[in-house]
């Protein structure tokens, strides 16, 4: 469903201002970048109002505008599980327990403290597991940018994935962490936006001219099943449902691209707040979509093959005003993209190239950008659907790094046994059932197969099993987060 040729010119022409404006921003952003602190944390520079938009734009991208909605659609608003809910209770859970030691600690990259908490081989298994975990979650943003970019002008996909991996790539090179910073402030108030003004239009339509009426018709009309948030009345589903949720809520704890941010914070207070205001408002907007969603099957009850939001901004917003969203939902899935770019070739440039010198740590953050923009875009290339690679990507990081990040923050480890194994153990549970193609935990081996059992939750309780099993509780010094 390509856009009317009479607006093809339009937006095309929009999209051109827009994106000059963003390397205009990416140049000025450039100026600011003297060493690798610039250019990894900002300086640790960001004040409140840029550390907050700067967090939420971060995850504002696909798996929200897009891929969620498109699950909501078809399954009910328990497919809201991993994103927004866990996404925004991961925000939460950040600010009340990791923002503050974290930022106190001074460090550049996650890694950074394993490697002071557990010791050098403890950084260097982090940081293999951490880098890894991004290639699928900036290939579902490739995916369903480049998909949006075939839907409005008919780009085949290859081509549609390779422009887009171009321009997102192009001025997070420049400015590093204040490029990202400064285009994220300017595209996530595009998204909000654009949001709220499509949603007030598809209500209005629902309602004849009332916007209650419309979301009253939304409650009202839509499948009953399709509005139950948690399913309660059934074990197997529940479990399943938790495993989704805590996947979204813990799995990105450990990630670079939070941290990131908390660590560009200029203060404590800046880096808790931040994460507080980023939760509130990811909740809050995030539930946008959604409604969206719900919407959108009243007014196309029929299967489609395009993701719903631009649908709905295709029929029934004014052409200038559908151009505007458009570019709104192009700055969403951009501003997530320079972000998780940027967040493990900070770890590839400052935990992994530089074992072997430290000389020109700039120019090697920028060849690290590339090397990770060039592994998403194949990974992109082979196909999987957005979903499937953004629950993979929370995934990784949640069986892997939140068991010993969490000891870590909140004891004094005798070595770093226990948290190589830690890892390891999570990271080679979820490894084998990759390889084997098992969703749940020991899926072809019955009678465990038979439950159902979350592989997130039972990854994750096996890397707690081996860290207390070389290091048990009753030995660990607990101690209040430094």
């Amino acid at each position: 469903m390509p856009i009317d040729p009479s607006l093809k010119w339009l937006l095309g022409v929009t999209l051109v201002i827009y994106l000059v404006v963003m390397y205009v921003i990416g140049v000025i952003a450039q100026r600011k970048i003297e060493d690798a602190e610039d250019f990894i944390v900002a300086g640790r520079r960001l004040p409140l109002s840029l550390a907050w938009m700067t967090l939420l734009a971060t995850w504002f991208g696909a798996g929200t505008m897009l891929t969620a909605a498109d699950e909501v659609r078809s399954q009910g608003l328990q497919a809201a599980a991993l994103d927004p809910f866990g996404a925004g209770a991961c925000l939460l859970f950040s600010a009340l327990f990791v923002a503050g030691p974290m930022w106190r600690a001074r460090l550049l990259t996650v890694p950074d403290f394993f490697r002071r908490k557990f010791g050098p081989t403890a950084e260097v298994i982090s940081s293999l597991i951490m880098v890894p975990s991004y290639f699928g979650w900036i290939a579902a943003q490739f995916t369903a940018l480049a998909g949006v970019l075939e839907l409005f002008f008919g780009i085949p996909m290859w081509a549609g994935l390779l422009i887009v991996a171009v321009v997102g790539t192009g001025y997070t090179l420049m400015g590093g962490m204040w490029s990202v910073t400064l285009t994220d402030a300017v595209q996530i108030t595009l998204v909000l936006g654009g949001l709220v003004v499509l949603a007030v239009v598809i209500l209005l339509e629902l309602g004849s001219g009332d916007a209650l009426t419309g979301l009253q018709r939304v409650a009202v009309e839509t499948d009953p099943d399709k509005l139950v948030l948690v399913p309660t009345s059934d074990a197997v589903q529940l479990l399943g449902w938790l495993g989704v949720f805590v996947t979204g809520a813990l799995g990105n704890v450990p990630g670079q691209d939070l941290m990131q941010r908390v660590f560009s914070a200029n203060s404590e207070r800046t880096a808790r707040r931040a994460c507080v205001i980023a939760g509130i408002a990811y909740l809050t907007f995030g539930a946008i979509p959604l409604l969206l969603a719900l919407a959108g099957n009243l007014l196309f009850p029929e299967d489609m093959e395009s993701a719903i939001l631009p649908a709905l901004a295709h029929a029934f917003l004014n052409p200038w005003v559908a151009v505007i969203f458009v570019v709104a939902l192009l700055s969403a899935i951009l501003s997530t993209i320079d972000s998780a770019i940027l967040s493990p070739a900070s770890v590839l440039s400052q935990n992994l190239f530089s074992r072997f010198g430290k000389a020109d740590m700039l120019k090697r953050n920028r060849l690290a950008v590339l090397l990770v923009a060039l592994c998403s875009l194949l990974l992109a290339y082979f196909g999987e659907s957005a979903y499937e690679l953004l629950e993979a990507a929370y995934l990784l990081t949640l069986v892997g790094l939140f068991v010993p990040l969490m000891i870590g923050l909140y004891s004094r480890p005798v070595s770093g046994r226990a948290a190589n194994a830690s890892m390891l153990t999570g990271t080679g549970i979820w490894a084998g059932h990759f390889a084997t193609g098992w969703e749940d935990f020991l899926e072809g081996i019955p009678p465990i197969g038979g439950w159902q059992l979350p592989l997130s939750l039972m990854a994750t309780a096996g890397a707690l099993l081996a860290y207390f099993v070389c290091e048990p509780p009753w030995r660990i010094a607990w101690s209040r987060a430094e």
